[in-house]
């Protein structure tokens, strides 16, 4: 699955005269609606025999967003992050201009060639990891080997939740494509929990009682984060708090595929049946190099309008969310018109509901799920890809597991599972 993002590329030139020199030149471009990030690059060409010194920068409609003089010839701004010497937020359309310092011109003058390439908010499919620790815990990782390590799977995003920490949401690393997730593990003695996307969710995480974990959940809740219920049905660690807790998603696939998950996966299945729409997450709980718990394994999948914390915490709210055992793992959604995982498709719209899978291997098993449990179920003849369609037939939701024999531990396995699409009775 690839990330295709819309976007725009524009041009300019701008001559610049000998008689310029030391002076700061503005070549204006419109920003539009809806971009998400944009690159910059210029070149020069000099008229001369000398080689000009032209500077670097940029402001939009207020102030001026960065300036890197002459030590760049690019940079990049995007809503979270950016380029060194520039500063990521809105990119709010308007009037916006490329600056230079026409620190040195030749006597010929010369001329610079600008390249602008917007790219705008797209609904894409990004994966990553929700659940992992660092040395701001009991892991051994630094918060830079996390994000290279995500960075080589190919991996979009990654939650740093350390166990009753909040320094790792202060000391990440910024020049990483990762989007780097704020978050903290909520560790009791009877049970944890994440809270994610804001630095500090709670003051104080200890507790005594289910009313002190009411409270903490509270406040929690009160400062915008997300909460999850971590390995719930673990053996060592399970949620033996009131189950009816305040959270808005439950993590059903934790680390390697074992039990626990069994009794996590049963569970959500009977909250589904009940007619409770709960959004299924995964995370791998990496804390240090294993031979199985290993980054994003789970894989989490989201399809997000933007690469950014809200983007992506948004569209896991929406149900947009599939998990795979790795990244390179199959991957499937389902739709249904206009509606895809997570939706509920309204009443009146009777379409057939579609599955699409990608990077099957021969012999897996796909599964089509609904309240009544297993209602089809397919053995892979070949690899690759495969769509299947079937009628809505009156149900609740629908969703897929796809199972797979590992060589390597001789075992067939979860390797996928999808988050219901949802049906309006």
């Amino acid at each position: 699955m690839q990330e295709n993002r819309r976007k725009q590329i524009a041009s300019y030139r701008r001559e610049i005269k000998h008689e310029e020199q030391s002076a700061y030149i503005e070549v204006p471009f419109e920003m539009p609606d809806q971009v998400e990030e944009i690159h910059v690059s210029f070149f020069v060409n000099s008229f001369g025999e000398a080689k000009p010194v032209i500077d670097l920068g940029v402001r939009d409609s207020h102030k001026v967003r960065g300036w890197s003089g002459g030590a760049r010839s690019e940079f990049t701004i995007g809503l979270e992050k950016a380029t060194p010497g520039y500063l990521p937020g809105e990119l709010a359309s308007g009037d916006w201009a490329v600056l230079h310092n026409a620190y040195k011109v030749p006597k010929e003058g010369c001329e610079v060639t600008i390249t602008i390439t917007f790219y705008f908010h797209t609904p894409r499919w990004l994966k990553g990891d929700l659940h992992t620790h660092s040395v701001n815990s009991d892991g051994t990782f630094t918060l830079e080997e996390n994000a290279s390590i995500m960075e080589q799977l190919g991996c979009d995003f990654i939650a740093m939740t350390d166990h009753n920490a909040v320094s790792q949401n202060y000391s990440y690393p910024r020049n990483t494509s990762v989007v780097m997730i704020p978050g903290m593990e909520f560790t009791t003695n009877f049970g944890h929990s994440n809270f994610l996307g804001v630095a500090e969710p709670i003051d104080d995480f200890r507790v005594s009682g289910q009313a002190d974990v009411n409270e903490r959940i509270a406040t929690a809740r009160e400062r915008g984060a997300k909460i999850v219920l971590n390995h719930p049905h673990c053996d060592f660690c399970p949620w033996e708090w009131d189950l009816n807790v305040d959270h808005d998603w439950w993590e059903v696939w934790n680390g390697p595929w074992t039990a626990r998950n069994e009794r996590a996966l049963a569970w959500w299945q009977e909250q589904l049946a009940s007619g409770r729409h709960l959004v299924a997450v995964g995370g791998s709980d990496v804390h240090r190099p294993d031979r199985f718990v290993k980054h994003a394994m789970p894989c989490t999948w989201v399809y997000a309008e933007t690469k950014t914390v809200n983007g992506i915490l948004q569209a896991i709210d929406k149900g947009h969310v599939g998990i795979s055992y790795s990244p390179d793992g199959p991957f499937a959604q389902l739709s249904c018109g206009a509606y895809m995982t997570g939706h509920t498709v309204p009443a009146n719209v009777s379409d057939t509901v579609k599955l699409s899978v990608e990077n099957l291997r021969e012999g897996d098993q796909i599964k089509l799920i609904s309240e009544r449990g297993t209602e089809r179920s397919e053995i892979c003849s070949q690899s690759g890809t495969q769509v299947f369609e079937f009628e809505q037939n009156g149900r609740m939701f629908y969703r897929v597991e796809i199972w797979r024999h590992f060589d390597e531990v001789n075992m067939t396995l979860m390797a996928m599972l999808t988050n219901p699409i949802y049906f309006e009775r």
